[in-house]
């Protein structure tokens, strides 16, 4: 049946229906609109229907804004999976760490519920042709979608955007004018061209279905938090919620528009009675263009604009969220509370390489921010190690940059010519191969009873270096594989059967072949003032299991390897 909605300025609580054509308050003129739904209406609803719905997007069509959704216009938007990080937990030390994989929509980010349920609005309203401003992400989504809804599309772009964006964007048949210039002067020209001709301009946080479209996370996130927990947040309870919510919700920010529709999503959640409690709302930005953090550290209630924002991540380089700010501040602070976090480049990048490494998932940049200011907030203690935590892991994998991987990723490999391996066939082969190793990758013994920890120690070295790996379950292998193996260092643990990190260490020192092997001593024992008179002299450097989560262990082997 039909949807029923009404649009209610947030400035007046004027109530009028919703036209896409008329984005103002007839009343006062704000353009900072919500819709209202009947929420005691779907509540009743919800429980007994969604079990028979499909698991994408209008799965929720009740509470967006468009009347009848056309299924034509639809190509599967929604319905990504929300998988836990159990390697990124555990280096994190915690087991609650899920990552909403946005990557598998359509063009492959979160943009595809923005476009999708904002094309389907102006397509049902008689609108054809729009305009908008976009870092990338935005304008290949609204692309695809408009070519299907057979709509005309200006995209403006800054010329930062990266090319292979730009180029997809253009081949969905899009117009693309390339602006040299920042985002928010992109936007300007977008918003003059649109006012000259007449044309629809896409207002992002100002327009309605844009802000209805990022509900859909939060409703699908408490859906498949409740699955994968087994239980909703409230058993006990005779009247138990529906949905368990999660602790924090973590996402990268430009603009901020997406996180204000999420939290509307858990607003309406809890309005129903469906989530028994307000996730906490973490966002980060790039330390060159975090206006937001900025205003947050400082307590403002409005962020001043950066005018040259200074970083490579481009998707990320909106320089004025204008109202958004104060918005998201005001809706954190009267819910669970939250917390606005910034990261380096460097650090986006290295959190890249964390999680294609630790996870298996291929991000870009500006998804990789969220996943840093992740690490960033459990270091300063500001998310718990109980909490749940969902990340909205919002952009598609990208070609990889050569800067993001630096030199020496590949080695090369000559084989012989074909005369070659016919006079040797495997000899030939194996010689070619063996050459691949002339230069070896520093070698790593890994020593350690507990398989948790090794593949802890393994998974983190794995992801900043190439590292020849190398693993004892105990002291007496331990010693083998040094004689053996002679790695250029060794991570020990101490308390072991049989034969203890003591005795390895008075085992390797009475070796000529071993007794120059560095050696990392990693423990989460309290040594007596005795023990650690037997480390003296034996260990470069003493370390507590707490501490892999900082940087020492890292900066320990890089410094003994030379």
């Amino acid at each position: 049946m039909p949807n029923h909605f009404n649009a209610e300025c947030i400035d007046c609580g004027h109530q009028v229906p919703y036209v896409p054509a008329s984005p103002a308050c007839p009343k006062c003129g704000s353009e900072w609109l919500e819709a209202r739904y009947d929420y005691a209406e779907v509540a009743k609803r919800w429980p007994l229907e969604l079990p028979g719905r499909s698991f994408n997007l209008w799965r929720y069509f009740d509470l967006l804004p468009v009347q009848t959704p056309n299924p034509a216009f639809s190509m599967g938007e929604g319905g990504t999976p929300l998988l836990r990080a159990a390697n990124l937990g555990l280096m994190l030390g915690n087991a609650n760490i899920y990552i909403k994989d946005e990557r598998q929509g359509p063009t492959h980010s979160f943009k595809d519920r923005q476009a999708a349920v904002s094309i389907a609005a102006l397509k049902e309203a008689g609108i054809n042709e729009l305009v908008l401003a976009s870092t990338g992400n935005v304008a290949i989504a609204y692309s695809a979608y408009a070519a299907r809804a057979g709509m005309r599309l200006w995209v403006f772009l800054t010329s930062l955007v990266p090319a292979v964006k730009m180029r997809e964007t253009a081949l969905y048949g899009a117009q693309v004018v390339k602006v040299t210039g920042s985002y928010d002067q992109a936007k300007q020209t977008a918003a003059e061209f649109a006012r000259q001709r007449g044309i629809y301009l896409d207002k992002g946080a100002r327009s309605i279905p844009c802000i209805e479209s990022m509900k859909t996370i939060a409703f699908e996130t408490v859906e498949q938090l409740t699955a994968l927990a087994g239980s909703p947040g409230n058993p006990g309870s005779e009247n138990a919620p529906l949905w368990k919510a999660p602790d924090w919700y973590i996402q990268s920010i430009s603009g901020g528009m997406g996180p204000l529709g999420v939290i509307k999503g858990f607003d309406e959640l809890m309005q129903m009675g469906l989530i028994d409690r307000f996730p906490k709302f973490g966002l980060v930005q790039v330390d060159g263009c975090a206006p937001m953090v900025h205003a947050w550290k400082q307590n403002k209630e409005n962020a001043q604009a950066v005018i040259a924002p200074r970083t490579l991540i481009h998707t990320l380089a909106t320089g004025d969220p204008g109202r958004t700010y104060a918005l998201l501040r005001k809706k954190i602070l009267a819910h669970a509370g939250g917390h606005f976090e910034m990261v380096s480049d460097d650090e986006a990048y290295r959190a890249m390489h964390i999680l294609a490494k630790m996870e298996g998932l291929s991000v870009e940049p500006a998804a990789a921010v969220s996943i840093a200011g992740v690490i960033k907030m459990v270091r300063a203690g500001i998310i718990k190690p109980n909490e749940t935590v969902m990340i909205n892991c919002t952009g598609h994998t990208m070609p990889v940059e050569r800067n993001i991987l630096g030199e020496g990723w590949s080695k090369d490999l000559t084989l012989p010519s074909t005369n070659e391996m016919e006079e040797g066939k495997e000899e030939g082969l194996l010689a070619a191969l063996s050459k691949v190793g002339i230069d070896r990758f520093p070698r790593i013994a890994i020593v350690d009873d507990n398989p948790d920890v090794r593949r802890l120690i393994r998974r983190i070295l794995q992801s900043q270096g190439n590292y020849s790996l190398f693993e004892a379950t105990n002291g007496r292998e331990a010693v083998e594989l040094a004689r053996k193996e002679q790695p250029n260092l060794m991570i020990l643990d101490l308390m072991m059967p049989e034969m203890d990190g003591f005795a390895v260490m008075d085992a390797l020192k009475a070796d000529v072949t071993t007794a120059d092997i560095p050696i990392v001593v990693v423990t989460a024992k309290e040594l007596t003032p005795s023990e650690k008179e037997h480390l003296r002299g034996h260990v470069q450097t003493l370390m507590q299991k707490g501490d892999f989560l900082s940087d020492d262990l890292l900066d320990e082997v890089r410094a003994l390897l030379g």
